[in-house]
This record gives structure tokens, sequence and C-alpha cells, in this order.
């Protein structure tokens, strides 16, 4: 949602009592401030936000530039993996004053903060007023932008609900997992907010047709709480300086650095495809994509130095234990490159906008045919492989374009919508059989099949 956002402007509700919660992942957006609601401009306002520099939660109320109300965890929420239920339940008419506002995280409350001060009772909060408020930005300075993904946000006016009206565990796993239709009050200004319809995702499905007006273009993707898409790891960028944007599945990498980054999941059985397209920024010959099983340790390390890395390079060879082999057709800026990486036969396959190089059939399985042989992830250092990209010039930097499975190159839409065997994910180029996209709900049946 970098640089977009939601806003309404709503009727008097009540200033007392109220809930906000949602489901929340994280961009590459860690460091700075980043608004989840708000409402009000300084010296009169309310926000909620991931607070700048050290990624604590904070609930601010001001009054004349006072804060009355101010909650301040000292845990820091940096999983750009996975996702965050999150509530504020507020009620200013309780006699005890850490009743008065109390912040759930994945169904626990929050009760280590560095700042703790609550209103006084019946205090009258600036929410709730006949003024704009704003999900995923702070709306009085149109700054303040969340970067990541949100689901299921909804606001309760008149009620302060406990975070299990939104949540349970599941009696399985123990996940803490979302009610899809908890059952609440709305109260007037009260609103649900799906994110379903892509052509219009300030859709309120609360009933009370509070619907949002979308400020900025929204990418819609099908990584949700109960099932999460591997992106590109921000937190894996210490020697690269790459930037991540769009949900951290577009990568530019950096300058003056020839190391790769690495995907957030790995995998260490099973069979695997995804898309990356390439975009170069300044030089159109130096991409090397592929998988690793080893995290860099330098700058100058790129991707296929190792002897359980492998990279297709943009001029059609692939490089393993830094050696070169002659492998397949060169490639450009706009080209969309195919892994699938079959653990159970340790094999590599690349393809070229849907063509398998070197007369490739990841579907042939054992056989292999056109297939890199790869070493056992048993037997490498990390135990898995995780899909990686370099930009093998220190001059230049190139642009990277994943697809695990959310049916997005950036911001623009497949145009064929294929589908794995098991109906997860959304890819450009038909999936060979038998393979799966990168996500949690897939592994979990590999591990467990």
């Amino acid at each position: 949602m970098a640089s977009t956002g939601l806003s309404k402007t709503f009727s008097s509700g009540n200033r007392k009592t109220w809930t906000w919660s949602g489901w929340i992942k994280r961009g590459s957006g860690l460091g700075g401030d980043h608004a989840l609601f708000s409402t009000g401009t300084y010296p009169d306002l309310f926000q909620f936000i991931f607070n700048a520099p050290d990624d604590c939660l904070r609930a601010l109320n001001y009054e004349s530039g006072t804060d009355n109300l101010d909650i301040y965890t000292n845990a820091r929420y940096r999983d750009i993996n996975g996702w965050y239920h999150i509530v504020l339940a507020v009620d200013t008419t309780q006699a005890t004053s850490s009743d008065r506002a109390k912040l759930y995280v994945n169904g626990d409350q929050v009760t280590s903060l560095q700042a703790s001060t609550y209103p006084s009772q019946n205090t009258d909060l600036k929410i709730n007023l006949a003024q704009a408020h704003s999900v995923g930005y702070r709306v009085g300075n149109s700054d303040q932008y969340f970067d990541g993904s949100m689901a299921h946000v909804h606001f309760i006016d008149g009620t302060a609900y406990d975070a299990d009206t939104f949540g349970e565990y599941d009696s399985t796993t123990g996940i803490w997992t979302a009610k899809f239709g908890p059952s609440v009050t709305y109260g007037t200004n009260g609103f649900f907010l799906k994110f379903e319809n892509s052509g219009a995702f300030g859709t309120d499905s609360s009933g009370n047709s509070n619907t949002f007006t979308v400020n900025g273009t929204m990418t819609q993707n099908i990584d949700t709480p109960n099932n999460v898409f591997a992106t590109m790891n921000p937190l894996d960028n210490y020697y690269n300086s790459s930037t991540f944007t769009n949900g951290n599945n577009t990568v530019q990498t950096g300058t003056s650095q020839y190391t790769y980054n690495t995907s957030t999941l790995g995998v260490s059985s099973g069979k695997w495809y995804c898309e990356i397209e390439y975009d170069a920024t300044t030089s159109a010959d130096n991409a090397l994509i592929g998988i690793t099983s080893e995290f860099s340790t330098a700058s100058t390390e790129e991707l296929g130095d190792n002897s359980n890395d492998w990279g297709y390079y943009a001029t059609g060879e692939y490089r393993n234990n830094n050696s070169w082999s002659s492998y397949g057709n060169t490639y450009t800026v706009g080209d969309i490159i195919g892994i699938a990486l079959d653990l159970d036969n340790n094999k590599l396959y690349f393809s070229k906008n849907g063509t398998w190089q070197n007369s490739g059939d990841p579907t042939s399985g054992a056989t292999g045919t056109g297939a890199i042989s790869i070493t056992d992830p048993a037997s490498t250092n990390i135990g898995s492989y995780f899909i990686a990209i370099c930009h093998f010039d220190a001059s230049s930097n190139g642009t990277y374009k994943t697809n695990f499975g959310n049916g997005y190159f950036g911001t623009t839409a497949v145009s064929s919508a294929q589908n794995p065997d098991d109906g997860i994910g959304i890819f450009e180029y038909d999936v060979p059989t038998g393979y799966r996209a990168l996500c949690t709900k897939s592994i979990n049946a590999e591990e467990y099949s």
C-alpha cells in the first residue's frame, strides 16, 4: 500500500468506546513511521502506527498538542514474512486506567510498554468526529504511508472487543487464525474492509455502507493470513543495499555490490515453481537468476560462487561453484524466467518465456531431461534452497519482478493466469505437472504428505 491509502469523512460517533482490528503483513518499510489508522491534524489528532525508528506499535491521541493517550510497545514488529493480527480496544468509561486502552497482537494482550499514558475517565478522544479518517496512511498530513498488505480490517463504533472476537487458535496447529464472520455490532461509523473487490478496495462489508475512497493505485494479491506466499527478503540485504517495493516482490539491486538477494521461504523437498521478470535499469546482460543454499557473506560473493548455488545468466550460461557452463538462450529486459526446482530428484530447470531451456522437461521427473543436477539439500550448510537473484555488475543495477504465485509482476497482472495442480497460485506460463507455488499451504501439504 506504499503511497496509497483509504479515506472517508464520517459523521459524529462514539468518541469514548471503539475497536480497531486488522491483519497486517509488513513490507520493506522498516524503520519508518507507517500508519494503520488515523484522523485529524496536529495538534488535535489520533494515529495508530508502526513507530520510527524501532518498529514498535504506538497509539497516540493528541489534544491541543498534548498526548492524553500513548501506548508504546517494547516489542519490535519486524517480521516481513508472516501476518500480524492487531487489535486496539478503547473504552475511556472504565474505572481502571489501564483498562481504558488495550492492545493485542496475535491474540495476546501486550502489557510490556515503554510508554503507558491513559486518558482520564470518560475522555472524548479525537476520533469518530465529523472529519476524514484513513486506513493505511496519516490523513491530516498525507504521509506515513503503510508499506505492506492488509486484510479484514474492522472498526467498531461504540463497543470495545477483545482479540478473540476476531480470531481464534486453530485446534490442530495452535496457530492464531482469523474469524471471517465475527459476531459484532458495528455502530454508526463501523466498517469492515475485506479488500476482496479489486475494482473497489474501499467497499464496506459491515452493512453500514461506509465505503472508503481509494487514494492512489492498490494491487490485490492472494497472500492471506492463512496462506503466506514467499517474497524476496529485505532482511537478507546487508551487503546488497537493494531496494524492495510492491510487497517485497520487486527488487532493484544496489550498485557497487555483486552479491545476491534471497526469498523469504526455503524448501528441502518437493517440486516448486516460480517466475521472475527481468527489467534492467542500466545494463541488460548481467542478470543472474537461480537458487542458493548459502547466505552471502561478502559484497563480492556472486550467485554461483559456491558449490550450493546455481544461476541462469543472461548470456545463456549457468553458473555454479565459480564455474560457467553452456546452457540455454540469452535473455534480456522484459523476459520472464521460470524456475522449476525438483528436490525429490535434485534437479533444476529454467525456462525463458514459457520455453524450457536445454530441451528441458520438468514433468519427466527422475529422467531429468535437460535438467541441471544439484546437491541434495540435506547435505548443504542450510539444508534448504531459496530463490536468489543477482546483478553480475558492480557498476550498474537491475530490477527483478518476482511472481511466487500472487499473479503479478510488479503492479501488472499476469495475462494468462495458469495454476499449479493444487490450484494454489497464479502464473503467466503453464506450471509443470506436480509442481507447487512457494507458499505455506503448499509447503505444509508437502511436509505432511
